[in-house]
C-alpha cells in the first residue's frame, strides 16, 4: 500500500542528479508544474477559512505581526528551515530554490485571485481538496529529483535518518509546526488538523500515483 513507501520514485522524466543545474525540460516542466499546484493547495486551505496548514499558521503568525504578506512569510520561514539541514547533511539543489519561491509566490497570487466561499460544506471541501492537491504537487516535484524543498528535505532527510515510513515522518514534523505556530498567534482550526493529519499520506499518495502513471 502506498502508506507503507519510503522511497521516492524514479521515472523517465526524474533528474538522475539530485544537484544537476542543467535538467531536461520535461523535468523542469514537471517541478515547476508540481511546485504550483502545491502553492495553490496552500492558498486555497488559507481562502478556506476552516484552519491553515501548520506552516501556513506560523506563516500567519509572522504576517500578523511584521505586516508582511502570508507569502513572503512563507519565503522566510521556507529559508530558516533550510538552514536546519546542516543536520541531516542535506545539499540544495534546482528544486530547493524554486519552492521557496514558487510556493511562497503561488500563495499570494491565489489569495489575490480567488475568494473565501460562503458555504461551510464548500469550505470543508476546499479544506479537503487544498490537502489532496499539496500532496499530488509534493508527488510531482520529488520525483522530479532536482532536491527537496526546505520542509521535504528535512522530511527525506529524516526518513533516511530513523527508517520511519514518510507518511509518519511528515505527519510529526507537520504536527510540531502547527504547534509552534498556535504559540505564535497564527490561526488553527479543523482545517489545521485536516492537513496535519492528511497530508502525510496525500504526499505517500502523491508518489505513489506517479510511479504509476509514469511507470
Amino acid at each position: 500500500m502506498f502508506l507503507k513507501i519510503k522511497n521516492i520514485p524514479i521515472v523517465s522524466w526524474s533528474s538522475e542528479n539530485p544537484l544537476n543545474f542543467k535538467p531536461k525540460l520535461s523535468t523542469s516542466f514537471f517541478l515547476i508544474l508540481g511546485l504550483s499546484i502545491f502553492g495553490l493547495g496552500e492558498g486555497l486551505l488559507i481562502l478556506s477559512t476552516t484552519g491553515n496548514s501548520p506552516w501556513s499558521v506560523l506563516a500567519e503568525g509572522i504576517s500578523k505581526t511584521t505586516g508582511l504578506s502570508i507569502g513572503i512569510a512563507t519565503f522566510l520561514i521556507s529559508i530558516s528551515v533550510l538552514f536546519l539541514w546542516i543536520f541531516i547533511k542535506q545539499k540544495p539543489g534546482m528544486g530547493t530554490i524554486f519552492n521557496i519561491i514558487i510556493i511562497a509566490g503561488m500563495i499570494d497570487i491565489t489569495l489575490s485571485i480567488f475568494d473565501a466561499p460562503s458555504s461551510i460544506l464548500i469550505k470543508y471541501l476546499l479544506a479537503i481538496l487544498s490537502v489532496i492537491l499539496v500532496g499530488l504537487g509534493s508527488g510531482i516535484y520529488l520525483v522530479a529529483n532536482l532536491g527537496p524543498g526546505p520542509r521535504d528535505g528535512l522530511m527525506t532527510g529524516l526518513t533516511k535518518l530513523t527508517n520511519l515510513p514518510i507518511a509518519l515522518v511528515r505527519a510529526f514534523l507537520e504536527i510540531s509546526a502547527v504547534i509552534a505556530g498556535w504559540y505564535l498567534g497564527g490561526t488553527v482550526g479543523v482545517g489545521t488538523l485536516l492537513f496535519a493529519f492528511g497530508i502525510g499520506p496525500s504526499v505517500a499518495l502523491g508518489l505513489y500515483l506517479v510511479n504509476k502513471i509514469f511507470n
